[in-house]
């Protein structure tokens, strides 16, 4: 099966989430639990970091490979949908996989798929960390595609979880409240693992830090750790000054120049 092919077999044979909406969702995540097993339990042979959250994951894992990687890591990033090519989705340092690498998977597991009858996210997700193990990531920044506690993604252990912000999305799926949002998104926590918090919102902080009580796990919120000034814009790039709250007199601060010139980047910039 040639690639082309293949993300065809995929997209033909399996349900789509944004073709068909909720109906492409399979409740619970023991298709991609099977599938992880027929696999070898590729998700556990590499770290990682967890991203959720209703605005900003992407971006704020696109940000957290570029970190690692420039710390010398070969750092995997999963993220989802992909903007032009399927490939986009799945990246070691920066880099899409190679199509050949998703024609192999698909012609090698097809029965496997048949037989297990995932969604094409469920899929997309096993094809990822069967990469990430394969290629030997040192980390991999797993972004949630949907929610979380439900999430095919969250059949990982990662050294940490992060949850952005919470807002009113997918709310026929997730819940009409932010509280009932933001239960599904804790649900990425896991016993002991850190947890980190993108924004503090009053509302459903205790959503968070409940949830962390009962797994044990230390949490924090990145804005109450940083402050941001917004330096403006300077030959396309945004340009920020960091504050720690923590330190003394007033905080260190240091600069950085952001290549997502987005003013609303800043909302994610504290995770990072």
């Amino acid at each position: 099966m040639e690639y082309a092919q293949a993300v065809a077999y995929l997209y033909e044979r399996l349900p789509v989430f944004h073709r068909i909406g909720a109906r492409a969702l399979k409740p619970g995540l023991g298709n991609t639990e099977v599938l992880c097993a027929a696999l070898g339990d590729p998700h556990r042979r590499f770290r990682s970091i967890h991203v959720a959250g209703t605005n900003g994951k992407g971006s704020t894992a696109h940000m957290l490979a570029s970190v690692y990687q420039a710390a010398g890591y070969r750092v995997g990033l999963y993220t989802s949908p992909h903007l032009k090519s399927f490939t986009e989705r799945i990246r070691i340092n920066g880099q899409p996989i190679v199509d050949e690498a998703v024609a192999a998977f698909v012609t090698q597991h097809q029965l496997l798929i048949e037989l297990t009858e995932p969604s094409f996210f469920e899929v997309t997700v096993a094809l990822a960390f069967d990469y990430f193990a394969r290629e030997a990531v040192d980390l991999a920044i797993i972004e949630v595609g949907l929610g979380g506690r439900l999430d095919s993604t969250n059949v990982i252990t990662p050294l940490l979880s992060v949850i952005t912000n919470i807002g009113f999305d997918h709310t026929d799926i997730l819940g009409n409240t932010l509280t009932d949002i933001a239960a599904e998104k804790a649900g990425i926590i896991k016993a002991g693992v850190p947890v980190l918090i993108g924004e503090t919102q009053s509302e459903i902080a205790g959503v968070f830090t409940d949830k962390a009580s009962d797994c044990q796990s230390t949490i924090q919120f990145a804005d109450q750790l940083f402050a941001l000034a917004d330096q403006g814009l300077r030959r396309g790039r945004r340009e920020v000054v960091v504050v720690d709250r923590a330190a003394e007199s007033g905080g260190l601060s240091g600069g950085y120049s952001l290549d997502l010139a987005g003013a609303y980047q800043l909302r994610n910039l504290p995770v990072v």
